[in-house]
């Protein structure tokens, strides 16, 4: 990640040499997530790539401690945001990113796409997805539960690590995901599951941490994360369980802000964002599956990843008029 000091320091030496600089080199300021900013995420590759195809213009990722919460840096800051962008939501926070009136029609034609629903948002641009999963250990987890109900009849010290619906989005999409498998049930599988739950961290990488020190037996995640085990690591102990009920899916989405003075470099980045050369990039940086068919392109880890048989979902419409009372149910049972 390029640092604010070093990148002012950067433009003043450009305009002390050249008057036309700031004219030559447009700027993008993206807010995202420590992980897709940090040095071994997509982040860095992404802007050297677009740097590269733009003539001159230079990208800057800003992170926050997560996703939701560089959204509410931009609602914080409304039109006066310095973000160009936002990359790094999800399909379940798009309604809210909707509501604020900060987001614009990107106007992009986006061929090619390969998700597992068709995508029409005029508003946002797929980055990648996955279905959220609980991972295990093979050396200390034989036999995964291959449901809720079976996780919930294991003995409590069997232990989960799962991430704060308020502040992560993993964290959401499990209430999702235990909403559209249980419909009216699902207080009663969070009851189950209280005696489980480890701890209810801020984020994706404290719970997944927990998880590697052998606190928790299994945290939330995604089905592609033993592809990170296998690739790097050379470990293919680490699993997703798969679950009998269906398991939703977090497709991350980019989209540009209104109030953006670069809105054609803005347009084309979210355009490179879909594009293979980009979306080669994200498979083994962020560790999620490409939004578009890379073939022999595709790291062959993710091609043995099991996946879900069932992919359940959940309207745009019953999301956005529930998602609070959905959150603060999941909280009151585990409480």
């Amino acid at each position: 990640m390029v640092h604010t000091t070093r990148l002012a320091l950067a433009v003043l030496a450009g305009l002390a040499a050249s008057p036309a600089f700031a004219q030559d080199a447009p700027a993008l300021t993206i807010y995202t997530y420590d992980g897709f900013a940090a040095e071994w995420g997509p982040g860095p590759q992404l802007a050297a790539g677009f740097e590269a195809q733009c003539g001159g213009c230079k990208v800057e990722f800003i992170a926050a401690d997560s996703s939701i919460g560089a959204l509410r840096r931009v609602q914080l800051e409304g039109a006066t945001t310095p973000a160009d962008l936002v990359v790094g939501l999800d399909v379940a926070t798009a309604g809210e990113a909707r509501a604020t009136g900060l987001f614009a029609e990107h106007g992009l034609d986006l061929p090619g796409l390969a998700l597992p629903e068709p995508w029409s948002d005029g508003q946002f641009v797929p980055v990648d997805y996955a279905h959220f999963a609980f991972v295990y250990d093979t050396d200390t987890t034989a036999t995964p539960p291959t449901s809720f109900e079976e996780l919930i009849a294991l003995p409590d010290d069997y232990k989960i690590a799962i991430q704060d619906p308020r502040s992560a989005t993993p964290g959401l999409g499990l209430v999702l995901w235990i909403k559209a498998a249980y419909g009216d049930r699902a207080p009663e599988i969070w009851a189950g599951l209280k005696p489980h739950i480890l701890a209810v961290t801020r984020d994706w990488s404290e719970s997944y941490n927990l998880f590697l020190s052998g606190e928790a037996d299994m945290a939330l995640s995604y089905t592609t994360s033993p592809a990170y085990h296998i690739v790097d690591e050379n470990d293919a102990t680490i699993k997703a369980a798969l679950f009998t009920e269906g398991h939703t899916v977090q497709v991350e989405i980019a989209g540009m802000l209104a109030s953006t003075d670069q809105p054609d470099l803005a347009r084309q980045f979210l355009a490179y964002l879909a594009s293979p050369e980009a979306q080669k990039i994200i498979p083994t940086t962020n560790w999620m599956f490409p939004v578009v068919d890379l073939g022999a392109d595709l790291n062959p880890a993710f091609d043995a990843l099991p996946q879900p048989a069932k992919t359940l979902t959940i309207n745009n419409e019953d999301l956005d008029a529930n998602r609070a009372a959905w959150i603060d149910e999941m909280l009151k049972a585990i409480q």
